[in-house]
């Protein structure tokens, strides 16, 4: 029988507090103790059960993608582009500007508020980033009813470039009736009608 204490804690439950952390503050603006203190725990806890707070961001990262930002992943399940396409916009105005999350987009804030020391987080987000771009231009090059005029990867890119703008509109403080407002026009102009 193995040593130690058993945890006085339910991991699953801290991650998600150390997520709202580095949702509301980004990851080099999370500090040790700011996580420590949102998550109840000390900081030997932290490290024995999650590593350094760059392993402990990726963990989190996972929660993020599995959570508040599955929706990303389960819009590649709709039938049609059209479905696609909205439910990716229109979660992405829900995620971003929610009553009661952060606003913006905890992977888009990565991306652009990381300096040099916190490159390799930097570069994890952008893999996972890229990788979700790769599926949805995927997703479209499979879709039977995609307009013989679209381009499947440059769709992609533009869903993701009007999904983080709207991160970035929330992040900047839009409120969400101007966020779907956007969502709108952006789903009318990419989804014109071909013929």
């Amino acid at each position: 029988m193995p040593g130690g204490r058993p945890r006085a804690f339910d991991a699953e439950d801290v991650l998600d507090r150390a997520l709202e952390v580095f949702w509301w503050y980004g990851y080099e603006g999370a500090s040790l103790s700011d996580l420590t203190a949102a998550m109840g725990i000390n900081r030997p806890s932290l490290y024995a059960t999650f590593g350094n707070k760059e392993q402990l961001f990726r963990k989190v990262l996972d929660r993020y993608f599995a959570g508040p930002g599955a929706f990303a992943a389960e819009a590649l399940d709709a039938p049609t582009v059209r479905e696609v396409i909205e439910h990716l916009v229109l979660g992405a105005v829900e995620l971003t500007s929610g009553p009661h999350t952060p606003r913006g987009c905890l992977s888009v804030n990565t991306v652009h508020a990381c300096g040099s020391d916190s490159e390799p987080v930097r570069k994890e987000a952008i893999a996972r980033r890229m990788a979700g771009e790769a599926a949805l231009r995927r997703r479209f090059e499979q879709a039977a009813d995609l307009p013989a005029d679209y381009d499947p990867g440059v769709l992609a890119q533009l869903v993701h470039t009007v999904t983080d703008g709207i991160a970035v509109q929330a992040a900047s403080g839009h409120t969400r009736d101007q966020l779907e407002r956007v969502a709108g026009l952006a789903l009318r102009t990419l989804l014109r009608p071909v013929g």
